[in-house]
């Protein structure tokens, strides 16, 4: 199983309405280190599947949200509670540090 693609900035602002907790993980087909982390935001999205949201979102077709959420490098993984930033990890990081932080955001 892996992880949807947010569609468009509409999608986004649903998800970010409906859902408590979200993750995004904004990345680009260009980007190596986007690609690195891939698969444990498909393990993140399985693992936490009952508890939140996890989603990627292709910056180079949704660059609004990108200006939107001041991202100026990828991959950065955003965790929004209850539709407001509360973290953005910029970086290919160990799963350890995503999870850690998905756990920090649901207790």
């Amino acid at each position: 199983m892996t992880a949807a693609y947010i569609q468009n900035e509409a999608e986004f602002n649903q998800l970010l309405e409906s859902e408590a907790v979200l993750v995004v993980d904004c990345t680009a087909s260009w980007c190596g280190p986007c690609k690195l982390i891939a698969p444990l935001i498909d393990q993140l999205e399985e693992a936490y599947r009952d508890r939140a949201k996890v989603f990627k979102l292709d910056l180079d077709e949704n660059k609004p949200v990108a200006k939107r959420f001041g991202i100026r490098s990828i991959p950065a993984v955003m965790f929004f509670k209850q539709g407001e930033l509360a973290e953005t990890l910029v970086g290919a990081k160990p799963y350890e540090e995503f999870s850690g932080a998905l756990d920090k955001h649901l207790a």
